[in-house]
């Protein structure tokens, strides 16, 4: 009986183990969005906001940058030369910073791809999927659209869809478009956007690119012409609170290295601002902003198309370097072929699941199936029967004691009754 109880137990909590296993499984690919409660009792000013810019000075006083979003100390800029600048001083209107000298991860894979070899690259095609989305898919341009912001249809739509289809036609590139919208344009819109990165994060994309447009009110900040084509150039933003951030900040350095080889400007700087992004779901998360708001839109989709040319290439999808070719490269080279990540760690998981489940169940019908149970109830009845006793036979006293104490009222009434009568008489 014993042995058939101890097998009884194990079944029980194997089966347990198993449903508990895939439970945490199936909830954690339900991943809702990151909140802070922070949100709700910060001062800040919302992000990325229009119309208001701060300019970022060297230290000789001279202008390095522009943003519209919150700038603060320690974040860091590199340009398109490879200068590397950290803030050190934020005030009104104004930010301080100090440079770094030249950014030599970034030289490096300047030097990397202008290399002759990149020319005699004969890597074999990869499959690869890239994701689009937009957190902030309000934004639009002023000149095309009419007007900075239209709430869940900004045109920023229309240049995510000129990415996209540059990137199919260039080389075939799988990409999901996810325009599922993030309104309204709050602090709040990144964690809103997360949950619709961690669809796209379903199809193993090698990459996802959330597309934004800046606020800063100047147009010639961004304009230019490239490939004689009138487009507005592109900022790639990092978020420096992140464990990827340095991933991400390598990946940035590579596509702003090749695309700026492939079309010369075409990515003005990288930005290493305040901020996570939702770059901590993938190593090869980035943002991007095409433009200002004071571009025409026509521009910014000029300018996607150009900066598409340079994303295939870069994450492996068409023949290109490889960091076996050259090993002094920076960095984690090109990326394989699906973001790393827990996708095969759960697949074991299921499959541990269902063996604790399916072993679970195979040794209780061995042990005499709902008999077992059976078993395992009156061996637990037994177990409680003592209890029960002492527990009725505490009752038992309880009512006693009430009983003896009813009578000893009853007593002390009726002596008190015949003490009265004595007193009238």
């Amino acid at each position: 009986m014993k042995t058939k109880l101890f097998r009884t137990i194990v079944s029980i909590c194997c089966i347990l183990m198993g449903v508990g296993i895939i439970g945490r499984l199936s909830f954690a690919e339900m991943v809702l969005p990151a909140w802070n409660p922070a949100l709700l009792l910060t001062s800040e000013e919302v992000d990325h906001l229009v119309g208001k810019s701060i300019d970022i000075l060297d230290e000789k006083g001279n202008r390095i940058s522009q943003a519209c979003r919150g700038v603060a100390v320690g974040d860091e800029i590199i340009n398109s030369e490879g200068q590397h600048y950290r803030i050190t001083k934020v005030s009104k209107g104004a930010a301080s910073a100090k440079s770094l000298g030249m950014d030599k991860d970034f030289l490096a894979w300047n030097e990397y791809f202008t290399d002759e070899r990149l020319a005699m690259a004969a890597a074999a095609p990869k499959t690869g999927t890239v994701g689009v989305y937009h957190t902030h898919s309000d934004e639009a341009y002023v000149p095309t659209d009419g007007s900075e912001s239209i709430p869940f249809k900004g045109g920023i739509y229309d240049v995510g869809q000129s990415f996209v289809q540059r990137l199919k036609a260039k080389s075939g590139t799988n990409v999901v478009y996810d325009k599922t919208p993030h309104d309204p344009h709050d602090n709040a819109a990144y964690q809103r956007s997360r949950r619709t990165a961690m669809n796209i994060m379903k199809q193993n994309p090698i990459a996802i690119i959330d597309v934004h447009r800046d606020g800063i009110p100047d147009p010639s900040y961004y304009t230019a012409k490239v490939a004689d084509t009138e487009v507005s150039k592109l900022r790639l933003v990092v978020g420096r609170q992140n464990p990827n951030m340095q991933a991400n900040l390598d990946f940035a350095r590579r596509m702003m290295a090749y695309s700026n080889k492939v079309h010369p400007k075409i990515v003005k700087e990288i930005f290493m601002a305040k901020g996570n992004y939702n770059q901590d779901l993938m190593p090869t998360a980035l943002l991007i902003e095409a433009g200002t708001h004071t571009n025409t839109k026509q521009q910014a989709e000029n300018g996607v198309a150009l900066f598409a040319d340079a994303v295939p290439t870069v994450l492996g999808i068409q023949g290109g370097p490889t960091t076996q070719a050259k090993p002094n490269v920076p960095g984690g080279g090109v990326t394989g072929d699906g973001a790393t990540g827990a996708g095969g760690w759960k697949a074991v998981g299921w499959i541990l699941g269902l063996t604790l489940i399916l072993g679970g169940g195979f040794l209780l019908i061995s042990s005499g199936s709902l008999k077992g149970l059976s078993g395992f109830g009156k061996e637990f009845t037994n177990y409680l029967g003592p209890l029960k006793k002492i527990a009725r036979k505490k009752e038992t006293n309880k009512t006693k004691d009430q009983s003896k104490k009813a009578d000893g009222d009853m007593a002390d009434r009726a002596v008190i009754d015949h003490r009265d009568d004595v007193t009238e008489d």
